[in-house]
């Protein structure tokens, strides 16, 4: 959304402050189940019901924050989320938790819908939003080790992220306001780009973060009561899984592009349902740690690149928002997902049944990233669709790269416009020759140019 290229901290900001509640899961539905006596069933439901009003959010918002600027929305969401889970934070009763659940989760998906949106507008949308995950990782580890050492029951954990939304409030204030008439008419409007792959992704995120977080909504307890470990221990480990998540999401921002995103996102995906299926069947600190270690540090690297093959699709980040919001549904079943899974058939064949799932879903999700761009590219090279060079084409429409415009769209219109006058230009350039009107030609050159 900022037109200046290093204002990229306050999107990292609200991301993370929109990403929060759903890396504290564990803990949140944990302690539900703990202190406020509700079954693990019933816990896991309150989680999903905050996770689908965040989805909700996403959706109502997609395509709108551009008219709308993101600081408004970006504060409305801050807000709602403070407010929201402050009185999660203070209530006492059942019904009032779940009301401040859903306002705060309304906030999260607000925030998260601006983010999104921004980071889809930039020029690397995957350094951007790997950023926002090292960040949301770094603050959620932070939280793991201080809070089982803290109490508080069920109130600590909503407090952390009610206080987190207005930490980053002060960050708004370097965000974009609303847009003009003349902004808002911008070229590169009309209907949703590349809906196949789009809705194919999209699909797919909400399979694929369904399998995530049903495993990472009951993780905690398997840790408690199939590894007969402490809270402590369990936050210990948690809190060196998002460790070593920091390092996978720093590798995966320094590799960049260089393998494409279809190596990543498929091979990331098949070690993906090996930590799965080792962490739902850990029985010992070992097993365990090692599960949700490995499942940790490559979770978030895929997820990174999920999310810059969704802003690739369509620089006004629609696509960005609209699969970041089925990837919420996916996250707001999970929990409810695991918690029956878990109860009905067990930990182990809650496991077996999230690695299929999740090596399913692999495929469909890879061949959009080979299709939409997953192979590197490299200086001058050509893609087919629009037959001219990818970088010709990010440069001349101020697009993504590697986001090729589509046949017939407004973008490569835009875009053939602006090659057919540098054409006449250099035309008229040779027929005025080295000697008479050539700085007329060349005056007209370096205007034409720009």
């Amino acid at each position: 959304m900022s037109s200046r290229p290093g204002a990229a901290w306050p999107l990292v900001a609200v991301f993370t402050a929109g990403y929060l509640a759903s890396y504290l899961l564990p803990t949140v539905v944990g302690r539900l189940s703990a202190h406020l006596g509700l079954s693990p069933a019933q816990a896991g439901l309150v989680g999903s019901a905050l996770l689908l009003s965040s989805a909700g959010a996403g959706f109502a918002l997609a395509g709108r924050v551009e008219r709308f600027g993101a600081r408004t929305p970006a504060r409305a969401g801050l807000i709602l989320a403070a407010v929201g889970y402050g009185c999660a934070a203070l209530a006492g009763s059942v019904p009032l938790v779940v009301f401040g659940v859903m306002v705060g989760g309304f906030g999260s998906g607000t925030a998260t819908a601006v983010a999104a949106s921004g980071i889809a507008a930039r020029r690397d949308p995957h350094r951007t939003s790997s950023l926002g995950l090292l960040t949301v990782s770094a603050t959620a580890g932070v939280l793991y080790l201080t809070i089982p050492h803290l109490g508080g029951g069920h109130r600590l954990p909503f407090a952390a992220i009610a206080l987190v939304a207005l930490l980053v409030w002060p960050a708004t204030a370097r965000l974009d306001g609303a847009r003009t008439a003349e902004e808002t008419n911008s070229p590169i409007t009309g209907r949703l780009p590349h809906r196949r792959s789009g809705l194919v992704l999209a699909g797919g995120m909400l399979v694929w973060s369904m399998a995530q977080n049903a495993l990472w909504g009951v993780s905690s307890r398997i840790g408690l009561d199939q590894a007969g470990l402490s809270e402590v221990t369990v936050g210990a480990v948690f809190a060196a899984a998002l460790g070593a998540g920091l390092l996978g999401v720093t590798g995966a921002g320094l590799l960049g592009a260089r393998l494409g995103r279809a190596v990543p996102i498929g091979l990331g995906t098949v070690v993906i349902a090996a930590s799965i299926v080792l962490s739902s069947s850990a029985r010992d600190l070992g097993s365990f740690a090692t599960g949700e270690i490995m499942w940790n540090t490559v979770y978030p690297v895929v997820l990174s690149y999920l999310i810059g093959l969704a802003a690739s699709l369509d620089i006004r980040g629609r696509w960005a928002v609209l699969a970041g919001s089925a990837s919420s549904i996916g996250v707001a079943c999970g929990p409810l997902l695991g918690s029956v899974l878990s109860e009905e058939a067990g930990y182990p064949a809650m496991g077996l049944i999230l690695g299929a799932a999740t090596l399913l879903v692999a495929a469909p999700v890879t061949a959009v990233a080979l299709h939409t761009g997953g192979r590197p590219l490299v200086p001058g090279s050509v893609r087919r669709r629009g037959g001219a060079p990818a970088a010709l084409l990010a440069a001349t429409t101020g697009g993504l790269s590697g986001a090729v415009p589509k046949l017939g769209s407004p973008e490569q219109a835009v875009t053939e416009l602006r090659v057919r006058r540098r054409r006449l230009v250099r035309s008229a350039i040779r027929t005025a020759g080295p000697d008479g009107g050539s700085g007329q030609s060349n005056a007209y050159a370096s205007t034409s140019a720009r």
